[in-house]
């Protein structure tokens, strides 16, 4: 079974690398839309199972609670591309300060240039820094060579700049190549995510310890369990937040871990008109007032770092033997 799922991806991925050849020469609006038509093509087929898988809700055997005994933990996360998204971090920290959150922002250290004062910043206000592949583009995972190599380079952007945790660009990953990071936590899966370019979902709504068992080096997986603003807004074309307040009630019912992925460089911040691949603001603002409002005291709102650190001391495990036959089961479904 193994050898056959290895075949199916390896078929995925020549096909998804053929998109990516050929983007470059594809205008941005064209590929937005391109995209909206795919997905329009493929929701029907994964309503079933997104946004909510119900057995990702399963928690883990050694699980007890979260800290202080709250329902839910909840983690904002941002991704920042391109230089629009990093011109707006530093607003977009103020917004979510004055109400009273905090987050972690994922920047990609071969594309943003004069960010490390945006960085201080951030950190000087209790928020968490990040790194965001190397370039953003799909060609880290190509090879388990050129991932080596490339290794080396984002360890020296993790030990200068003094962060714990790395997510891949595209949400490309091979979870046991990233033990070549000096990291504490990866957060590069999704429980379930079918319009993902590697659709791979890790099927649950908790973090877990991927260990290597030659070195015993581990660290621990954050897999985003609310579908990212990208998709709901630009691609799916999503006029409210129900999506997102139906996952998130979903996922509080269940005791799990809330983890968002939004991008500074898709909020329109400034109220000017709309882009082809922006949204309102607003749509976050209020997302985060329903969660405040709904939930007051109900979630132990924490970085990554500090959900990392609490996992590595309480639950030194792995996802269960159940838990992997469904993720192999789960992925073959989602590709063919």
């Amino acid at each position: 079974m193994d050898k056959i799922i290895k075949l199916l991806r390896k078929k995925f991925l020549s096909r998804s690398n053929i998109y990516y050849k050929l983007k470059p020469i594809i205008p941005r609006s064209l590929q937005i839309i391109f995209r909206r038509i795919y997905i329009d093509l493929k929701r029907n087929k994964y309503k079933d199972i997104w946004p909510i898988y119900k057995e990702a809700r399963q928690a883990p055997k050694s699980w007890s609670r979260w800290p202080n005994s709250k329902q839910f933990a909840l983690v904002l996360t941002h991704d920042v591309e391109r230089k629009r998204g990093q011109e707006q971090c530093l607003d977009l920290m103020n917004i979510e300060k004055e109400l009273g959150f905090r987050s972690a922002y994922f920047f990609v250290p071969g594309m943003c240039k004069n960010f490390l004062p945006i960085q201080q910043k951030l950190k000087n206000n209790e928020f968490e820094v990040g790194i965001h592949g190397l370039f953003h583009d799909e060609k880290l995972f190509e090879s388990r060579k050129i991932f080596r190599r490339k290794a080396v380079l984002i360890n020296h952007f993790i030990s200068t700049w003094r962060v714990l945790g790395f997510r891949s660009p595209h949400m490309h990953c091979e979870l046991t190549w990233i033990h070549d990071l000096n990291i504490l936590y990866d957060a590069s899966t999704f429980d379930v995510d079918p319009f993902e370019p590697q659709p791979d979902g890790v099927g649950t709504i908790f973090p877990f310890i991927i260990k290597n068992e030659l070195s015993g080096k581990s660290y621990v997986e954050l897999p985003y369990t609310l579908p990212q603003d990208f998709t709901l807004f630009v691609l799916m074309k999503q006029k409210n937040i129900d999506i997102w307040k139906r996952k998130l009630d979903w996922i509080v019912e269940n005791g799990g871990m809330a983890l968002m992925i939004t991008h500074p460089d898709y909020m329109n911040i400034k109220g000017t008109e709309l882009s082809i691949d922006e949204y309102p603001v607003g749509y976050y603002l209020d997302f985060l007032c329903y969660i405040k409002k709904k939930y007051e005291k109900q979630y132990w709102h924490a970085l990554p770092r500090d959900i990392a650190q609490f996992w590595t001391e309480r639950m030194r495990n792995t996802l269960d033997d159940k838990n992997r036959t469904f993720i192999n089961k789960f992925n073959k479904s989602l590709r063919w």
